[in-house]
Parts: structure tokens; sequence; C-alpha cells
């Protein structure tokens, strides 16, 4: 497979010991949308040698606008993100141990899911989700690479354990909900998160190759306007994060509802659920709603004029909502507590 990968080794920042590191990293990507795709075809493409790509939605058509992975055949075929992404990269580079994880990220799952990992990749799009990666990146001296892409702008940032400020530094807590834009109210245009998933990729590869042209600073850009910024960030001496507190991963903060960006959606957590036969709860559903359906990866139905998707690991999507409280009481109502 030397020729495979040519024109990458013959460039003097990986070189052939470069291409050998590549191929002994293990990295997870962390969120499979517009960054995460991006990212994850050119680290399959470039030979990295195990890619892990946790994500815990499906896919819909207002996403291919964007989502490089997916087409119309995925959604016809109801495939969640992780497992349609893990088809189409195994297509592309056969090599590559690729492996797609349909799941939630929360404080209680995250450190199994990062287990192995030379490198974490920030695919995400909401806040409690990168203080909870900030906190096992440092618990577990993992480095990681932020990214965020909205509207027309985007940012990225290496965080490396104490080596440069981390997340926390860079912003304290999360925003208060209401107040952020996210893609239902700002929307995006697809080469912002291009762009950000590329600069994310060619940081991944300088870690791993282990280069020492890492950057240290949070790039931010606005492809609209043509603007590209490098904003110096400096350590907060009162970071938690960075003393060895780890808050988000204690689950002190953690959200067993979280709207769903650019959905009109909610997902609901249940922290006790260990596993759940959509089978049985197929069964059970159809005496008291309209329609259900399901496969191995998901169950629906709708009821109340809301779609709920449920997944085997207890977790659902009621659409058509941004009503967390009423996200919650049909959960109780149909799947239990």
């Amino acid at each position: 497979m030397i020729d495979r990968y040519s024109r990458q080794t013959i460039f003097s920042g990986i070189g052939e010991e470069g291409q050998k590191r590549l191929g002994n990293s293990c990295v997870v990507i962390i969120g499979c949308g517009a960054l995460g795709t991006i990212i994850a075809t050119s680290l399959v493409r470039a030979g990295v040698g195990k890619v892990r790509i946790i994500d815990r939605d499906f896919i819909e058509y207002h996403n291919l606008q964007r989502q490089i992975l997916f087409d119309e055949e995925d959604i016809k075929a109801e495939l969640p993100k992780a497992i349609a992404a893990e088809r189409h990269l195994k297509k592309v580079n056969s090599s590559v141990e690729i492996e797609g994880v349909v799941a939630d990220v929360n404080y209680a799952s995250i450190e199994k899911l990062i287990v192995g990992a030379d490198l974490i990749l920030d695919g995400l799009d909401n806040l409690e989700t990168r203080f909870l990666i900030n906190d096992a990146s440092l618990k577990h001296k993992i480095p990681w690479v932020y990214g965020g892409a909205i509207s027309s702008y985007g940012m990225t940032m290496n965080i490396i354990s104490h080596e440069t400020p981390c997340f926390r530094c860079l912003q304290a807590s999360p925003i208060s909900r209401g107040i952020a834009l996210t893609c239902d109210t700002a929307g995006v245009i697809s080469p912002a998160p291009f762009i950000i998933g590329s600069l994310q990729t060619v940081e991944a590869m300088k870690i791993l190759v282990g280069a020492k042209e890492i950057n240290r600073d949070l790039i931010m850009i606005d492809v609209w306007k043509g603007t590209f910024d490098h904003l110096k960030i400096v350590p907060h001496r009162d970071c938690p994060a960075c003393q060895g507190r780890y808050e988000f991963l204690e689950g002190q903060f953690e959200l067993k509802t979280t709207s769903l960006c650019g959905q009109n959606a909610v997902q609901i957590l249940n922290p006790e659920a260990r596993s759940l036969s959509l089978k049985e709860l197929a069964a059970r559903l159809k005496p008291v709603v309209a329609e259900v359906s399901y496969n191995e990866f998901m169950l629906r139905f709708t009821e109340e004029n809301h779609e709920m998707v449920v997944f085997p690991d207890g977790r659902a999507i009621l659409r058509n909502t941004t009503n967390e409280s009423l996200a919650r009481g049909l959960y109780t109502k149909y799947i239990g507590t």
C-alpha cells in the first residue's frame, strides 16, 4: 500500500516515518456532522490506523447540505450517522480499522469511549459535551482538537494537557440556554465547517507525527467576510480543570435533556438505562400508538403530533419541539424511567 500514500510521504512534514506513526495511531472523533465527516474522511484517506467515530444521531435530508459522508440512500435505510460513516469509509480505505459507535457521550460513558485513543477530535454542535471532552482529555492526558462552525464562521484550537490552555481557560462555563446561536437561529453554510474541519485534520496529523509546528492559538475564520485571525489564549490561573477538578466528568453539570442543533428536537438521556429491546418495546407500544417501526438501530413512533426515535441504549429524540419538559413527560409515558 506504499503507493496509496506516496503523495503524502514525499511531503517533508510527514515522510515515511510520519506515515508509520499515522498508521500506528488511534483517533476518536466525537460527533459525525459537518465537522466530523470532513475529519473522518480526511484521516481515513491519510492512513490513520484506527478511527473510532461516535455519534448519537440519525441522518436527515437537511444534513446532506454539508455532511459529506451521507447520501439519500442512507436516509431511506434509516441509518445512524456513525454506522453510515463506517460503511462508506470502509470502501475508501480497507486498510484502516474503522469503528462506528452509536452512543451518547456523557459523563458515564466518555472514559470508556476514548480508551486507547492517541487523540480526540471535536465534531460537535454543543458546548456541554466539549467541557466533558476537556475534562476527560486532561485527566487521561490525551490531546484533543476543538472545533466549531456556525453561520459563516468557525474556530479551532489544540488542547494538550499541561502544555496549552484548556477549553475552560477559553470559556469558563456553558452559555446559558437561549443565548448561544444555533444552526436553527443562525444557519450554516458548508464552507465554514469544511475549512474548520480541514484545519482540525491538519493539526491532528501534526500532533500524531510529532511535528514541532503545532498551533497553540485560537484560530478564527469568517468565510463570508474573508477574515482569518489568530488569538493568543492565556491559561486561567483559577481554571478548575487545569487544577485537576473535573466537574463535568463528575456529572455535576450533566443535562438529561438537550435541544439538538438545527433540528427542532430534544434528546432525552436516561442515565439509568443499560440496554433496551426494541422488539419488545415495539410490541408494547403497538396497542397504544398509531404506528411503530423499528430496525436493529432505532425505533420510531408518532404520538401527540411528535415523532419519537428510541435507541437501544435507552436514549430518545423527540422531534417537532424544543420543550424539554414535554420531552421528559412523553419519555416517561411511553418508554418509562
